[in-house]
């Protein structure tokens, strides 16, 4: 073997491994470039633009495919959710943020202020409370107009009302014996005798006479007093008073509807409520001042309960949600965005050492065939 044989076979691997690199680089920039058609005329240069270019829509529908078909799945979602290692993750970030919370000094109306841009949020709950009672008020008269009251009134509250008939019926007798026996009430019951007496003429004077110097007011007191201790009054009066309560409770609400201020009805439940219920007071205090009894309750219970079950509920439903988020059109959409650059670039992050690999692969294999060719052509010589 000559000078000659071996500069030709040389110089024939040196051209084949330059083609077969050139060609594969070539044929990798031609998947992106050009990025738009060039045509000459009326004529598409054929290639133009490159593959991705081209293909650019089709490619964003298989990335959205192939998303929720192999990557984003419901069921492995749905393994991952279940997991120890997540449930504990998320119970351990919640029980932190909890804890920060909780130990702030700032209070709820701060925090609701400056995150939403709410001021004055007890005023705007008390209004709605206000509003939503107005509203279950109004709503209540227009459903049970023409119901009784004791067919509205529950039994239970009618029982404990019944149960109150006496209580009721010694208090008005103890206070009307009371007021007797008040130098008060003793000028009040004597102005009217006077009164009375006055009324009848001759007969008043003729009483009045009767009774000499005594007042009469003297000998009537006593007796109203022992009418009122008398066990057969309270009886009575007990009766009346049970028999005026039935009488109540079979009046529509229509026939007591014209009794009842709304206004003062709804402001008074209002009032209740904002004084009884805890949350209209602690939403002005600092959240470290009254947190401090629910810290463990929270950190122990309520966050570990409260992932448990959120946890299953997206288990359970996981499939519904990703078919209702329509991920694969997510996807598509964004990958739409791209510019041709931006998938070049992307592409090329991920497998440009790859890229390079088959650069390289193309060239040895040009080299290879520029050797083999040189060896024929040596042997044919």
């Amino acid at each position: 073997m000559n000078l000659q044989t071996i500069f030709l076979i040389a110089f024939m691997v040196i051209i084949g491994a330059i083609i077969g690199g050139l060609t594969n680089s070539l044929a990798i920039k031609m998947l992106f470039r050009p990025y738009k058609e060039v045509r000459i005329g009326s004529w598409r240069v054929p290639f133009t633009p490159g593959l991705i270019p081209k293909r650019h829509d089709e490619l964003a529908r298989q990335l959205g495919k192939m998303v929720v078909d192999y990557l984003l799945t419901a069921e492995g979602l749905g393994k991952k959710l279940k997991s120890k290692a997540f449930s504990t993750g998320m119970i351990s970030w919640l029980q932190q943020e909890a804890q920060k919370v909780m130990s702030s000094n700032e209070s709820i109306t701060t925090v609701v202020e400056q995150r939403f841009g709410v001021t004055d949020l007890k005023d705007l709950l008390v209004n709605k409370t206000e509003d939503i009672v107005k509203r279950g008020y109004s709503q209540f008269i227009e459903q049970n107009r023409h119901d009784t009251l004791d067919e509205l009134i529950p039994v239970s509250v009618q029982h404990k009302l019944d149960e109150q008939i006496p209580t009721v019926t010694n208090y008005i007798l103890e206070r009307g014996q009371s007021f007797l026996q008040s130098p008060e009430g003793k000028e009040r019951l004597s102005v009217m005798i006077d009164r009375f007496l006055v009324q009848k003429g001759t007969l008043g004077n003729m009483i009045s006479m009767f009774l000499g110097n005594d007042r009469l007011v003297d000998k009537v007191q006593p007796e109203l007093l022992k009418f009122l201790k008398d066990d057969g009054t309270q009886d009575l009066l007990q009766q009346l008073l049970m028999q005026e309560w039935v009488k109540v409770k079979q009046k529509k609400l229509a026939d007591v509807e014209s009794f009842l201020n709304e206004k003062e009805i709804v402001a008074f439940i209002t009032r209740t409520i904002e004084t009884q219920v805890p949350l209209f007071s602690t939403i002005e205090k600092p959240m470290n001042e009254w947190t401090g009894p629910y810290e463990e309750f929270v950190e122990t219970t309520v966050i570990p309960k409260g992932v448990e079950v959120i946890l299953d509920l997206l288990s359970t439903h996981l499939e519904t949600l990703l078919e209702r988020f329509h991920l694969d059109d997510i996807v598509r959409e964004q990958v739409q965005t791209f510019s041709v650059e931006r998938l070049e670039e992307l592409v090329l992050s991920i497998s440009k050492r790859e890229f390079k690999m088959i650069t390289y692969l193309g060239a040895v294999l040009g080299g290879l065939i520029g050797f083999i060719q040189g060896f024929i052509i040596m042997l044919l010589g």
